[in-house]
């Protein structure tokens, strides 16, 4: 389909502008034209151009060019469709520059993208703009496969790509998370020398922060010479986003310190969600104060993302601050502060403010969901499910997973399991949501099979993945299967044990009463300073009759925290299973001596 039949129906309607002619005419009225379109007049320029018409200025593609750009800036789509027609009527839709200009008319301001394909098919003659600009608006509409497509297409025609036709094609990539593919383009990156443009390696440090590559990205941008901010801010985003947030905090204040370079919007809400997770208060306090510097105060991402940090860090009084100045407020900035509370357990006052917010998101409703799972409030949750269903929301991962998660918090594992089985998409949190409420509700088989199913289909367990397992291996006695995961985990899928997995493993040997082993794995655990893990080990020893491994194991407890009661309640418990009841009494007068108080047991009753 040509412009003619696009263009035809706009010109139909003779809507064309009809204002007059100004009085005075320089005599070249191409020249008025232009310069009306670089002053930014641009119903002037089209009063001239419907008063000379297209026979006056035939052959002059540059007042076509020029007005339509001009309309472009205006974000004036109907006064571009009379130019089109005016294009048509002079004959010059064969012109690269005009129909360049045309087709990023629609590209920017068209109702329908399919509209635009129509006006590049259209076009008689495409070169490398033409060819990035419909790249670009595939990219731009979410079609990131047709924007590869078209890509190889150009290729095809032996039209050589430009530095921004390959960054765009690589964000289609990173979108994609098509890593092979984004090293297929990294090589013709390479052998077209392109490798030091700060646009392509932007574009490229990104597609491999995006697919967790986060050291090929530092390396790349190792290698450029001067950097600029926008490489900057793509290996600062590749850190956060592999959880790297030490290093993104660092490159960060190099940055600045170094390279005297100004963070944009995005630099600042990438460090500072690094902040956040890092629950560095100061810095982040340190980083505030340079937003207003930059000029970036009234900023919607940079203070979403501030709202975030401070909720993160436990200054919810500050993130509330935060929030009641902003002026613009969206969904991101409610869903920070939804999610500072909840983060720092003030779970009720998650659901006043949800039931306060006119606009809601899914990102609000899973939000709530997680507020009424920690309070295991399944009433509340069963209405904002309502809520949400009412609303007209159905398939979404983030919703789904978090009421997973509540039906399983709360004992409704039957019903968790049932809106699992019936997800058409599932990711880490869902699987883990299964897992852990299998789990917790006695079902450990149940929640290894969620587990070996987890890896079939694909998707990679987690650090809180394996807790679930190896919880679900320590309440079933398999012990067997439980040092299989826990050794998998670190040799297999590179995640390092932590508190809650050598808890998990005390707990599961304990109670096999295979003490000595517990023992022996913490002794060997980087956390074996961690007073938490010996007391389990305590705990276990209650059940059994060697009193000297009890003696040494609290011992233990009570060098690295002495205040805890708990090591001098387990050892006097330990002295009266097997009969000492002299020195379980000397256990208490030592407790008193050292002030130790014992904590009064709570219940939720």
């Amino acid at each position: 389909m040509n412009l003619s039949a696009i263009a035809k129906r706009h010109c139909s309607s003779g809507t064309f502008l009809n204002l007059g002619v100004p009085q005075k005419r320089p005599a070249s009225k191409v020249t008025e034209i232009v310069e009306f379109c670089k002053s930014g007049s641009l119903y002037d320029a089209i009063r001239l151009l419907n008063s000379t018409g297209s026979a006056g200025i035939k052959n002059k593609p540059i007042v076509y060019a020029s007005i339509l750009q001009t309309c472009n800036k205006a974000l004036s789509f109907n006064l571009g469709l009379q130019v089109h027609c005016h294009v048509i009527k002079s004959g010059l839709e064969t012109d690269r520059f005009v129909g360049n200009s045309l087709l990023t008319l629609y590209f920017k301001l068209g109702p329908d993208f399919s509209e635009t394909r129509r006006v590049f098919d259209g076009l008689y003659y495409k070169d490398v703009i033409s060819w990035t600009s419909m790249i670009s608006g595939y990219i731009q509409v979410g079609k990131f496969e047709e924007s590869i497509k078209i890509f190889w297409d150009m290729v095809g025609l032996e039209i050589e790509p430009n530095d921004f036709t390959l960054s765009a094609v690589i964000k289609a990539c990173s979108e994609l998370g098509k890593l092979r593919l984004g090293w297929c383009f990294h090589g013709i990156v390479l052998r077209r020398g392109f490798d030091s443009n700060p646009i392509i390696s932007s574009a490229l440090i990104d597609m491999y922060g995006r697919n967790y590559c986060s050291k090929e990205a530092q390396r790349l941008f190792g290698e450029l010479l001067e950097p600029d901010a926008i490489c900057w801010t793509s290996v600062i985003s590749a850190f956060t986003r592999n959880d790297q947030f030490e290093e993104a905090l660092g490159f960060f204040f190099l940055m600045q310190r170094n390279h005297k370079l100004i963070p944009d919007s995005f630099t600042f809400g990438t460090v500072l969600t690094a902040c956040g997770n890092l629950r560095r208060l100061k810095q982040g306090k340190q980083i505030h104060s340079k937003v207003v510097p930059s000029g970036l105060s009234g900023n919607v991402v940079v203070e979403s993302s501030l709202v975030d940090m401070y909720g993160k860090c436990g200054s919810l009084n500050e993130a509330q601050g935060v929030f009641d100045r902003m002026v613009h407020k969206n969904s991101i900035s409610r869903c920070a502060l939804l999610g500072g509370y909840c983060q720092n357990k003030k779970f009720k006052t998650v659901l006043q403010l949800f039931r306060e917010m006119g606009e809601r998101d899914i990102y609000s409703f899973g939000t709530v969901l997680r507020a009424c799972a920690g309070i295991a409030a399944v009433r509340q949750g069963k209405e904002v499910h309502c809520q949400y269903v009412r609303r007209g929301g159905w398939r979404c991962v983030i919703v789904e997973s978090a009421l997973v998660d509540l039906y399983a918090k709360s004992g409704c594992v039957n019903l968790a399991h049932r809106m699992f089985a019936q997800m058409p998409i599932r990711n880490t949190i869902t699987w883990n949501s299964m897992i852990y409420g299998f789990a917790q509700n006695g079902r450990g088989d149940e929640a290894l099979k969620i587990f070996d199913n987890m890896i079939k289909e694909g998707t990679k367990p987690d650090y809180i993945s394996f807790i679930g397992v190896l919880f679900a291996c320590s309440h079933t006695g398999l012990v067997d299967e439980g040092r299989k995961h826990f050794v998998s985990m670190s040799e297999e899928y590179r995640i390092k044990p932590g508190v809650e997995h050598y808890n998990c493993m005390v707990d599961l040997l304990g109670r096999a009463g295979m003490i000595e082993e517990a023992e022996e794995l913490l002794e060997k655990a980087e956390c074996r300073k961690d007073p938490s893990l010996w007391a389990v080990l305590l705990g276990a020893c209650s059940t059994c009759t060697e009193s000297m491994t009890a003696e040494r194991i609290a011992r233990k407890v009570m060098e690295l925290d002495p205040e805890n009661h708990l090591s001098y309640v387990l050892l006097a418990n330990v002295y009266r299973a097997v009969g000492r009841w002299n020195d379980a009494e000397e256990i208490r007068r030592l407790m008193d001596d050292r002030r130790v108080k014992k904590m009064p047991g709570k219940s939720w009753m």
